[in-house]
């Protein structure tokens, strides 16, 4: 029988966020989006990738010397980059850490031993494994066979979801969550494809259908200036979420710039600056719209 393997980006462990108590979250690679502010550029692929950290490199050469590829020491250039395989010998030879891998190739034994390890935190503070990404269930196989055996082992699990998925290809997975936390970037249909790749249509069918599993929903909107915190488009997603939701809750989760680093070390331009973060008073402001429709405001973070 051929073990389950997937691609990952390094799992967080002793996280308060996503879920209740302490948690592990599990990232799993690739997703279909290409949301503008992404914070997490090495996501959008399941493949392995190497980055290079040019603020802490002392350029001694080691890397460029046994890279079976000819990479030079610079390897933040389109043409570096597509020579690169990312076999990692580089990331050993590193004095400094300038290279680092982001993606990293495991089979789903290699995931349940970490989070073996991690148990005894779950057990004292109602903690669990929250799956995120990228998208999740981009990886269904890999999804399923760490969710199963978790379910089993009458693990608290979460997912953080784009909502981009097949539904019934995902339902018996969602079924066995303890929380769902899926996301609403925009309103607006041309506005969703144009800042993320993607309409919203399938997004929106799939959060109401969620309903009908019986399992707690969080709907998260991303707040960014300037994209999506106008009054109306927060009324708007506060209505839908009331309409579909027989316990309606929302989080905002405001605009941040911490993957700019990602984003420099695999050579990419980084989002654009006119994202910004909505100030607190404006953020209280919405927090009384999303109330106002009758859905509660909630926090994770």
């Amino acid at each position: 029988m051929n073990k389950v393997t997937g691609y990952f980006m390094e799992p967080q462990n002793f996280s308060v966020n996503d879920g209740n108590g302490i948690r592990t979250i599990i990232f799993l690679a690739g997703c279909p989006l290409r949301c503008r502010w992404c914070s997490n550029p090495e996501s959008h692929t399941n493949l392995m990738k190497v980055a290079h950290y040019e603020k802490t490199c002392i350029n001694c050469g080691k890397c460029a010397q046994l890279c079976p590829q000819g990479v030079g020491i610079n390897l933040n250039t389109q043409c570096e980059q597509k020579k690169c395989k990312a076999c990692g010998i580089c990331i050993k030879a590193c004095p400094t850490n300038s290279r680092k891998n982001l993606i990293y190739h495991y089979s789903s034994e290699e995931i349940m031993k970490i989070i073996e390890k991690q148990k005894i935190f779950y057990r004292y503070s109602g903690g669990g494994v929250t799956f995120s990404g990228g998208e999740a269930t981009m990886q269904v196989e890999m999804l399923r066979e760490l969710v199963y055996k978790l379910y089993d082992s009458a693990i608290d699990l979460a997912i953080e979801t784009s909502g981009y998925f097949n539904f019934e290809e995902v339902k018996d997975i969602l079924e066995k969550m303890n929380l769902i936390f899926v996301d609403i970037k925009h309103m607006d249909n041309s506005k969703h494809r144009f800042y993320t790749g993607v309409g919203n249509e399938n997004i929106l069918k799939n959060i109401a259908r969620l309903n009908g599993l019986k399992v707690p929903v969080v709907v998260r909107i991303p707040l960014i200036d300037g994209v999506n915190s106008d009054k109306e488009n927060i009324r708007k997603a506060a209505k839908f979420v009331k309409d579909s939701m027989d316990m309606p809750k929302i989080e905002l989760l405001p605009y941040h710039s911490f993957g700019d680093s990602k984003y420099e070390a695999l050579g990419l331009e980084k989002p654009a600056r006119q994202f910004k973060t909505p100030s607190k008073e404006y953020m209280e402001e919405l927090y009384g719209i999303i109330e106002s429709q009758g859905v509660d405001v909630v926090s994770y973070k």
